[in-house]
């Protein structure tokens, strides 16, 4: 039988290296971050994740697609991801999919590689650090062409991709929207209005807000705090998002308005604009976090919790000032930040993904800490 995905396609790296497959996504060629995600499982959550927005996803997991595609796991309302790089493609074989993934990514116009030697990849971008890439599936580009259109790329320094992936308008989770219709049981009655800014939130957060008795009220980037303040809220999320905090300096801006007025949480984006706010500085780390297996350690209790991560940019501990901020939590890998928290206001925050989409729920009591912190 025919291979239907026998079509010859390349990613070029802008230092020059070709990494030579075949195509099974979307007949289009485009740049992106190459970057490189340990999790074993998880990719439907990981390519419809907005923090992903930019991005040419490796997979380094080398069996891809046996559970297909299906609604129920969207963490977005579509396929967010620049692009994706695997080593061995599969038809599904699952009972929950409703399409393969190549289906998803046809459907989604995102482009994908598969038989590249993810390892050697992988080992390339950990040495050398992440690079800006293009994938070339349409037959139209040389492989210098690919190269040279990767290096002339823009790239995510310095770029507000927040705004790009964030809602153009106002709703409420769970009344006027939620995951195509897929919301989780909830057991607690909604006691507490919180207001979350949509930087590039994931269903899941919402999802979990919405589990420990809180009305999610989600509005876009860039809605004055003024406007947030007007609504009366028990609390404020800064939600999870791509690309690089330092071009998001409105967020920032409205988080000064914010603190002091209202009980603050941030995650992965939010921290980042967080410890921006408290007069920190970010800057890009080498290869990022982009897996369901970091180790991070709650410097309050030396508690370790087993973390799913995706981020390019941290917060500099060294421009913290400690008599205002308190670092909380560090990755046990690179004792980069992971949590900070206000030392007289409430606020706090932490890199990572405590929601488990994908990856493990060892930080899920973080949503029900911030509802203690309202209440106090």
């Amino acid at each position: 039988m025919k291979n239907p995905f026998e079509k010859k396609a390349f990613v070029a790296l802008a230092d020059g290296t070709i990494l030579r497959g075949h195509s099974f996504g979307a007949l289009v060629d485009g740049p992106g971050e190459v970057i490189f995600n340990t999790g074993m499982t998880g990719y439907e959550e990981i390519l419809t994740d907005p923090s992903y927005k930019g991005q040419i996803v490796t997979l380094t997991y080398p069996e891809i697609g046996n559970t297909g595609f299906n609604p129920e796991d969207y963490e977005s309302e579509k396929i967010q991801a620049n692009g994706l790089i695997v080593c061995n493609y599969n038809e599904p074989s699952n009972f929950r999919a409703t399409e393969s993934l190549a289906q998803a990514l046809q459907k989604a116009g995102v482009p994908a590689v598969y038989g590249i030697d993810t390892r050697a990849l992988t080992s390339k971008l950990r040495s050398e650090g992440s690079q800006k890439g293009y994938i070339c599936v349409t037959g139209k580009l040389s492989e210098s062409d690919g190269v040279r259109l990767a290096a002339e790329w823009e790239g995510l320094d310095g770029k507000d991709y927040a705004s790009l992936v964030s809602t153009k308008k106002t709703y409420v989770w769970g009344k006027d929207r939620s995951a195509d219709g897929f919301l989780s049981p909830v057991t607690a009655t909604a006691d507490l209005r919180i207001v979350a800014y949509d930087f590039g939130v994931k269903y899941n957060i919402l999802r979990h807000m919405q589990a420990v008795g809180m009305e999610v009220t989600v509005v876009p980037a860039a809605t004055p705090a003024e406007d947030v303040l007007a609504m009366k809220p028990d609390g404020v999320f800064l939600s999870n998002g791509p690309a690089d905090p330092a071009a998001v300096t409105y967020a920032v801006e409205n988080i000064r308005k914010l603190l002091g007025k209202v009980p603050l949480m941030g995650i992965c984006l939010g921290h980042q604009l967080l410890g921006t706010a408290l007069g920190g500085k970010t800057c890009r780390l080498k290869f990022g976090h982009h897996g369901c297996n970091h180790p991070v350690m709650d410097l309050r209790t030396r508690a370790v919790a087993i973390t799913s991560q995706n981020h390019n940019f941290m917060v500099d501990s060294g421009t913290l000032d400690e008599t205002i901020v308190e670092i909380t939590h560090v990755n046990l890998n690179d004792n980069t930040v992971e949590g900070l928290s206000h030392r007289t206001h409430k606020a706090f925050s932490v890199q990572y993904h405590p929601e488990a989409a994908p990856g493990p729920n060892d930080a899920v009591d973080l949503f029900t800490a911030f509802r203690a912190m309202i209440k106090r």
